[in-house]
């Protein structure tokens, strides 16, 4: 999210807290903000390999505006890449939440409807949970710490998650192959390990992370780029490491996702309390094919296609 004025602005004095552990949910990952006084001008949403769940416990409830110029107002819920080709701020005075990233393996668990139901959008919390969002936030704004606010949260999202199913174990293992590869993996490379055709993974992915591979792919490289980008790094060396065709190509893919300029995202405060809010963590380890959609030894190269 993204660029305004003034000391409240300042994402030096943004009050960022993180949990002390980790989430009992693999695949979730939680920081709370405080934000002091409005934000003026907005903050631009940036796109994120993630299912955004926003708990927000303000005085005054937050707004978020999309593409469309259409105002959500309170606790929400994006879909993996939301904000893509600019133009989503979200808005508040004395903003005050926690800020939850689910990896869309475990998203459609925790919130009870499917990622692709979200499919880049935003929607209203309240419509998710119903009754649970409104409590939250009624709980939320009663404790006074960040790491009792972070447990609260836990809690339930852990609930949730042991009362559905996960994703299809061959599915997870692609999408994490795509993030521990930076973004850089084939996915005919994918579909050709599992034994899958290219439409038959296209399909399962899709309906299950809620963005087809090749879209997943891109968004990944993305954020990989501009968080090095924010670090410091040359463009040029970003763009040759990162899988782009050249500088230009770069350029483009950030443009396409944040409907600006490489040099004007840099500055986004969101952006650059990133390391801080969420640190920097290993990628996923390299898990074998599951069994049981791995392809036999004497199987043909068209074999487990369809």
């Amino acid at each position: 999210m993204g660029s305004t004025t003034g000391e409240r602005d300042d994402p030096a004095v943004w009050d960022v807290a993180r949990p002390q552990r980790p989430s009992r949910v693999a695949g979730v990952d939680m920081a709370g903000f405080r934000v002091p006084g409005p934000l003026v001008g907005g903050l631009r949403v940036v796109p994120h390999p993630a299912v955004m769940l926003i708990l927000e416990f303000g005085a005054v409830p937050s707004t978020v505006e999309d593409g469309a110029g259409r105002r959500h107002r309170g606790s929400l819920v994006a879909g993996p890449g939301f904000g893509s080709g600019g133009g989503v701020r979200a808005w508040g005075d004395h903003a005050e939440c926690v800020q939850v990233r689910l990896s869309p393996v475990v998203a459609g668990a925790v919130l009870g409807v499917s990622p692709a139901d979200l499919a880049g959008s935003v929607v209203s919390l309240d419509e998710v949970w119903g009754r649970d969002a409104s409590r939250m936030r009624e709980q939320l704004s009663e404790i006074p710490s960040w790491e009792d606010r972070f447990a609260l949260t836990d809690a339930l999202l852990a609930r949730r998650f042991e009362e559905r199913s996960p994703v299809d174990p061959a599915v997870a293992w692609a999408w994490n192959r795509i993030v521990g590869g930076r973004g850089l993996v084939r996915i005919d490379h994918l579909a050709d390990e599992l034994g899958w055709s290219r439409k038959r993974l296209w399909s399962r992915f899709h309906s299950q992370i809620g963005i087809p591979p090749k879209s997943a792919a891109k968004l990944v490289r993305f954020d990989h780029a501009v968080h090095r980008l924010i670090a410091g790094e040359g463009a040029a060396h970003v763009a040759a490491d990162s899988g782009y065709y050249d500088q230009s190509h770069l350029h483009r893919d950030v443009m396409e996702f944040t409907g600006t300029t490489p040099t004007t995202v840099l500055g986004e405060p969101f952006l650059t309390v990133d390391d801080r809010a969420w640190p920097t963590v290993e990628h996923p380890p390299r898990t074998r094919v599951p069994r049981i959609c791995a392809r036999s030894p004497r199987a043909g190269a068209g074999s487990g296609g369809r």
